[in-house]
Parts: C-alpha cells; structure tokens; sequence
C-alpha cells in the first residue's frame, strides 16, 4: 500500500463492524407497503483486521439481507468467506489487496478469490458476490451461506465486473473483465451469459491503455467500454508507485461494439479527460446513443503517478450525459452535465435497463450546517427526465443513506412505479434504519422506517430479491 495515496474526508460510519448477528423483527414506524415482499441485500468492505493506511476499497466483503413480508422485517448479516477471509479470522493474510502489487505479472492464483465487497445480484437462479479482480462468489438465501468461487461450468476465466447488466428483454446478463489475464495491463474480456447460466460468449481484446474500468454501458443493439486515465502500470506497482493513478493526458477513450458484432469491431472514440465509476443508463435514438454517467473531473481517492495528490480539494461529481452521434467521421463523443446537484451511486428502474427512460435516482450531497462543509451522502435525489421539477429527501445531519434501490410495484407497473430502499446511519445513536419510499414521491419522507439495534457501516451496492412467488411473477 503507498502510503502517499490522498484520501478525501470520508464519510462518517466507515468503521467496519466484528461481529454476525440475526433480529427476528425490526421495530417499525409506519406501514410497510403490502406488495413489498423479497430481500434487500446489500455489500461493502468490511475487513475482519482493519488496517487504518488501508484504501476503502479494501476489505472482506459483507452482506446485509433485509427480509421482508407479511408486515415484518428480518435482518441477518454475514461475511462473504472467501479465502482471503478465511486466512484474516486465522491471523494469515493473502497478497494482493487494493492498490498493491502483485506478486507477479502472472494471473493471480486460483486459490485467491478476492473480497466479494462490491456487489451483490441474482442471475439463473444464483446469488452472486461480486468485485472486479476475481470470480463472482456464490451465496445462498436466506442463510448468507457462501458457497464459493463459480467459473459457471468453466465458462469464466479472471476477473469480471462488479457491475454486469441483464438485458430485460433476453435475460441475458453482459459482463466484461479489466486487468484481464495479466493484471495491471490493457488486456480486457466481454462475454455474454444466457438467462438458464449458461455462458455463450466469451472473448479478450486490448484497451487503448491499462486503465481501472469499474461500469460499462449497454443498449439494445451495442455495448461500450469507457477507458479513461486512471490508468495501471505494473512498473509503478513493483517499484513501490501506486498501481492505480491519474494521467489525464491520455484523454478519455470510448470502445463502441455492435452486440452482433465482435471486440474485432470495436471502434474506439474520444473525450477530453474525466472519471466514471458508475453509469445510470445508456439507451440509443436518432442513430446516436447515449449514456448518462456520474462524471467526476478527476477521480477521487487516487494519486497522480508520483504519489502525489491530484487536487487539495475532494472532486465533485455530476450527472452527464454522454452522446455518440453515429454518423460523425470524427468519433468524438459530446458531455453535457444534467444536474447541478452532486452525487453517487445512480440507479433506474431495471427493466428499462438499456432502453430510453424517465426515472433515476442517486445519492446527493447536503450541507452539515448553514455554512459548514459538504456533506457526502445527504439525501436521496428522484429525477423524472420529464419535468424540470426534482424530488428530493434529505436527511438529518449527521445522517448518511445509502445507494437507493428500486423496486417495481408489480411487474407490469409503468416504469419508476414502486418503492425506493436504502438504509440510514443515525448519527445520534450509532445505529441504521431501513427506509422504505414511494419512489416517486421522496419529499413526502417515509413510507416505513424499521430499525436496527447496531449500525451498517457504510458500503457499496444492493439489490433486491423477490419472494419466490413474486419472483415468478415478475420473471421477463
């Protein structure tokens, strides 16, 4: 770890927690919606032997299951024991944490399968652990029991994304690999992934240049992959430099695939220099495609190759609209910044997922007081691309929320339709709330707060899984 790496205030609620728990029934205030029935899970890092030099993107991951039906919320959390956890309880420990180096230039080896900290779905059937250098890692409902590293009958190889999308239309789930099969290095993957598991495509091109690439994009007809100059290098790495840092004279690159096509296809355009963990959606229109993705001017928690830090001042992050005109000769993609207030962690309603859509919500930042300093994670912002108007819940200071996730109301629901759910760290107590909203109509607070006894220290993503009946109901 170089410890020369910046790193912005953090949010409060960073600390991991030590300990599994079950509570059978969170109190509630309000009413839980009678249709709401299913599992929010979500994950972050949370390291059973906390190294305060560590990168917050370190750590073990763990999950957070909030069951609920039948007017009742059941909470149960459990580390993803992967064998980097497994060796962490034991007081061992496995090379190959975030922003150090590897061993080698060699794959990593198959007995290291990461930290799962990122991110959680489901996909035929399975519940998958997820995080960008290793396998997804399956798990099982309502136990949380890990069930290990899955290559899906030997389908995947190295790393895949934290973030693939299912096309609501197929079921297919479209994923790809960074770092991949050396690590640090340009060399990349895309596959494809039937609705049964079943993985039908799978193959290896070379980015522009070695780059971190946390969320990818897809559409009806094409898929792109953002490269953008927080670039890797294995030198920086074995010479003791941060592996990951910002070099914002390579520009930013955009590899547009025609999904009937191949990675030969790919035609890369351009972009002046900027940073994206996360896209909200990517559709296409008028022989051009777009994607609306949380730009950061430079990114946050990473140096420049020297160690030093990028800015004095965190960078602050927008909703951008990415456009590529279909028939330029010049392939350079236009930016055009949506919304004036900053924030993270975008979400739609999926089952517009890579179609034209309406409704999104992220994570905005707030004031602590009249005054005082930016407060990361403040509140919840609704946007309806159809009206000017913005629907927002902030919370009380100190208070910090989650990722949103939504919820359909039923399957055949018009689209933003449901609930938004997000849990809630109270600074007064040191404890978090699940909070429950009519998705479009946050300002009105709400709907159900259920609390717990403990704390969920702040984490990454969360997805939901219907009941098993509701789940057959709402299959595509």
């Amino acid at each position: 770890m170089n410890d020369a790496i910046p790193r912005s205030a953090p949010p409060p609620n960073m600390d991991p927690i030590d300990f599994e728990t079950e509570v059978a029934s969170l109190p509630l205030k309000g009413t839980l919606p009678a249709g709401l029935r299913g599992t929010l899970v979500r994950n972050g890092p949370n390291p059973v032997a906390p190294d305060p030099k560590a990168h917050w993107f370190s750590g073990d991951g763990m999950l957070h299951a909030f069951q609920i039906g039948d007017g009742q919320v059941r909470y149960r959390n459990r580390w993803v024991r992967t064998q980097r956890w497994q060796a962490a309880a034991e007081g061992k420990d496995l090379s190959g944490g975030f922003q150090e180096a590897p061993v080698s230039e060699q794959p990593k080896q198959q007995h290291d399968d990461g930290s799962a900290n990122t991110n959680v779905i489901g996909h035929a059937g399975r519940m998958l652990a997820l995080e960008e250098a290793h396998l997804p890692v399956e798990m099982a409902l309502p136990a949380l029991d890990t069930l290990g590293a899955t290559d899906f009958g030997g389908g995947l190889h190295g790393s895949f994304t934290a973030h693939p999308k299912t096309d609501p239309r197929t079921g297919e789930l479209l994923f790809f690999g960074y770092g991949t099969p050396a690590p640090l290095s340009a060399g990349m993957s895309f596959g494809v992934m039937s609705r049964e598991g079943r993985v039908t495509r799978f193959e290896r091109f070379e980015a522009p240049y070695p780059s971190m690439v946390h969320d990818f994009m897809v559409t009806e007809r094409h898929v792109m992959f953002p490269i953008m100059p927080l670039t890797a290098s294995m030198e920086r790495a074995q010479s003791g430099r941060p592996p990951y840092a910002w070099e914002p004279e390579h520009g930013t690159r955009v590899g547009l695939m025609p999904r009937d096509g191949g990675t030969r296809d790919i035609v890369w355009w351009k972009g002046p220099a900027c940073y994206v963990f996360h896209v909200m959606n990517a559709w296409e229109a008028e022989g051009s495609l777009f994607a609306d993705v949380v730009q950061f001017p430079t990114p946050p928690l990473f140096p420049r190759p020297d160690g030093s830090p990028v800015s004095d001042k965190p960078p602050i992050s927008r909703l951008v609209r990415w456009q590529f005109d279909l028939s330029s000769t010049t392939h350079e993609f236009t930016q055009t910044q949506l919304e004036e207030i900053p924030g993270e962690f975008p979400r739609i309603d999926e089952r517009v997922a890579g179609l034209p859509y309406r409704h999104g919500w992220y994570v905005c930042r707030g004031v602590s007081q009249p005054g005082g300093p930016p407060r990361l994670y403040a509140g919840l912002v609704h946007i309806d691309h159809g009206t000017p108007h913005r629907d927002i819940y902030q919370f009380p200071a100190p208070d910090v929320v989650s990722e949103g996730v939504f919820v359909p109301r039923s399957a055949d629901a018009e689209e933003g339709d449901g609930w938004l759910l997000a849990t809630v760290w109270r600074g007064a107590t040191d404890t978090s709330d699940l909070v429950v909203f009519d998705a479009r109509a946050l300002a009105s607070g709400p709907l159900c707060v259920a609390s717990l006894p403990h704390r969920v220290p702040v984490g990454f993503h969360g997805n939901w899984f219907p009941s098993k009946e509701e789940h057959q109901e709402q299959r595509p």
